[in-house]
């Protein structure tokens, strides 16, 4: 399948990305980043879905996905700045907003609806690990500066990253337990 916005062709069969007719070289998971984001442009694609559809469900800093993020607008020629193809929506996720059209081999590009992502997964139920599991929670900013929330927020990251690094121990992923930020939990 090849889909076409601007003067870019992705090539999802032979995981390529060019401009015109030159290739542009992007590391394999910022193409499925970019593919991902292009077929689900019809709707605000959240940091949990990408992480679920492009890092597996692997534990992945905010850093790590605003690289990628970068990467992706530094190989289709945007920023984050004029984000004319790909929109960050505060506290919601990104949106790929480019004009896109889709097109099999051996036929015509065509406008396409959005091009369906993935097939939905069935729901599948998780084996429990065979290993002690531990989730970091969000501590909460008592002090009132909001400066100081970015501060705790970095403290849980240092200390689930530091926690994964245990082989005999499960941490659950941050943006899991960050659920509960803002919340009373029991």
């Amino acid at each position: 399948m090849l889909l076409f916005f601007e003067d870019h062709t992705l090539d999802i069969d032979r995981q390529e990305l060019s401009r015109g007719s030159k290739r542009i070289e992007i590391e394999p998971q910022v193409f499925d980043l970019l593919v991902y984001l292009v077929q689900n442009r019809d709707r605000v694609v959240s940091k949990d879905d990408l992480v679920k559809a492009v890092w597996k469900g692997r534990i992945v800093s905010d850093s790590a996905l605003s690289s990628r993020i970068t990467a992706v607008r530094h190989a289709i020629g945007d920023d984050g700045e004029q984000q004319r193809l790909i929109r960050t929506v505060p506290r919601k996720g990104f949106r790929f907003v480019g004009a896109a059209t889709a097109s099999g081999y051996g036929g015509p590009a065509k406008t396409a609806p959005p091009v369906a992502g993935p097939e939905p997964m069935p729901a599948l139920t998780l084996a429990l690990p065979d290993k002690p599991s531990i989730a970091v929670l969000p501590f909460q900013n008592i002090g009132g500066d909001a400066e100081q929330e970015y501060f705790a927020d970095g403290i849980v990251e240092e200390i689930i990253t530091g926690l994964s690094r245990v082989r005999w121990l499960f941490v659950i992923a941050r943006n899991s337990s960050f659920t509960y930020k803002g919340r009373a939990v029991d």
